[in-house]
């Protein structure tokens, strides 16, 4: 039985390659795979292996200081969802190209949005109906999935962000609560703070990301659709009762199935159905 587990922490690193170095000794030696990126500001990793493996990383992860109350996201999965294990060091562990932007100290990233558990998002949309979600991933990722309502952007990578901000496409949303999600929480740790400090005068983060509100509230509540993840999976869904919200590119059938597109484009990413996508990425 497999284990994939998503988790990030920012806090200040001294010494990133060290982690590193680390990190990837104690994957290798547990036999696992994923993609890991540390920085001076902290880590973010995705990796996955057999559960009694996995469960041997997190504790040794937790028993690093900086790592020790890290928010650790479990679903189904296993190493052979990845393929291989990837450990690096990077400028920023979220590239939203903005890295000397990002202050960190013991408690995360400083000037971030307001952090709102699943319940609390629901509270602050009793309170204050003109709120509006505003995702935090790129757009391929909103089109199988997203909040009811959601502001998606035309993001085709995480540092298209800023330039969208700074060219004030959404000024519009400056005075309203703005509620920011992504995957698992990382991308809004920094989208949040980006904002703020570009007059967004009301921002919130919803902490743990989809993945928190979707072992919270399953298909119940506000979520539409599947989650997509970046490993071999593809995508995940909270219940039996997902809604396939995605349209495939070619049929144009419902479907949450996200595939490569076939050569010369084999390295970009659309939704496709499953019956579609052999044909167009053989």
């Amino acid at each position: 039985m497999g284990k994939v587990v998503l988790f990030y922490v920012f806090a200040p690193l001294a010494d990133p390659e060290a982690i590193r170095l680390w990190q990837r000794a104690l994957c290798e030696a547990n036999g696992l795979r994923g993609r890991i990126i540390v920085s001076r500001h902290g880590i973010n990793a995705t990796v996955g292996g057999e559960i009694r493996a996995v469960k041997r990383y997190v504790r040794a992860l937790r028993e690093y200081a900086a790592f020790k109350d890290a928010d650790v996201k479990w679903s189904d999965g296993s190493a052979e969802d990845f393929p291989k294990l990837s450990v690096k060091v990077r400028d920023e562990i979220v590239t939203f190209g903005v890295p000397d932007e990002v202050e960190v100290d013991g408690d995360g990233v400083r000037g971030g949005g307001v952090r709102l558990s699943p319940d609390a998002v629901h509270a602050l949309l009793d309170e204050k109906p003109d709120a509006v979600f505003f995702d935090g991933r790129n757009a391929i990722e909103a089109e199988i999935g997203r909040f009811a309502g959601a502001v998606v952007t035309p993001a085709k990578t995480t540092r298209d962000f800023v330039a969208l901000l700074d060219a004030g496409e959404y000024d519009h949303l400056k005075d309203r609560p703005v509620i920011t999600y992504c995957t698992g929480g990382v991308r809004c740790e920094v989208l949040s703070a980006v904002m703020r400090r570009r007059g967004f005068g009301e921002v919130y983060q919803l902490d743990g990301g989809i993945a928190r509100y979707g072992e919270r509230f399953g298909d119940r509540g506000l979520w539409e659709g599947s989650m997509y993840v970046f490993d071999r999976r593809m995508h995940l869904d909270f219940s039996d009762a997902t809604t396939r919200i995605g349209r495939c590119a070619e049929c144009g059938a419902p479907t949450s199935n996200v595939a490569n597109l076939a050569p010369p484009q084999d390295r970009e990413l659309a939704v496709l159905c499953e019956d579609c996508a052999p044909a167009v990425a053989p």
